[in-house]
């Protein structure tokens, strides 16, 4: 194998001087071609050649040392990372669960106004209800009242000798003044003297019953 002076250098680490000297004191050969020193070696065990020494320089990695504290630093950061793990799962958890509560209490409200609606459409029916019951029962009553008093009236009417005041004092041929006086009297005991009847703003005696002598005298 056949080196320049400087690959001969450089690859047994020896300055030029020292080349050289072993040149010139002919412990090395060589050879001169188109005026170019080449030193020739030996091809053995201590020598590579410049490009394949660079490349095992390059290929070899110098594996860094492991120690407590980086195996330390990756288990602080592991933990770390599975730390804010949980901690994002507990908040979409968290979240999860105010959206379930708000989706039922929103339920729960519509529930209610759907109740309170019907409630208060209940109410009304059952307040038009009552006032139509209440109308009926007092149409019935008046109705009831009504042919009473016309019963009433008609048997008041049908007694035979339940005569008006009014025609008996004309019947008396007395005095208009007299009848009057009369009148009046009967008008004032009316409240207090069962003799004296009252219908329909009218006076009536019952002559077959009561004696009115006091009250028709003049």
């Amino acid at each position: 194998m056949r080196l320049t002076l400087d690959e001969y250098c450089k690859n047994f680490k020896m300055s030029k001087e020292l080349v050289n000297s072993k040149i010139k004191a002919k412990k090395l050969d060589y050879v001169i071609e188109e005026s170019q020193l080449f030193i020739v070696v030996e091809d053995n065990k201590n020598f590579l050649p410049e490009e394949k020494a660079i490349s095992i320089e390059n290929t070899q990695v110098t594996k860094p040392k492991t120690t407590v504290a980086t195996v330390l630093a990756l288990y602080q950061k592991e933990n770390n990372f599975l730390k804010n793990k949980i901690a994002q799962l507990e908040a979409k958890i968290d979240k999860l669960i105010d959206d379930k509560e708000q989706m039922l209490r929103d339920e729960r409200d519509k529930i209610e106004h759907i109740y309170s609606s019907k409630d208060m459409q209940l109410k009304n029916i059952l307040e038009l209800v009552n006032k139509k019951m209440e109308l009926e029962r007092k149409t019935t009553m008046i109705h009831e009242i009504e042919s009473f008093e016309h019963e009433d009236e008609s048997d008041f009417l049908s007694e035979p000798d339940m005569v008006e005041l009014k025609e008996y004092l004309r019947s008396l041929n007395i005095k208009s003044s007299q009848r009057k006086i009369i009148k009046k009297r009967f008008l004032d005991a009316y409240d207090s003297d069962v003799r004296v009847m009252h219908k329909d703003g009218k006076l009536y005696l019952d002559l077959s019953k009561y004696d009115y002598s006091d009250l028709l005298a003049y």
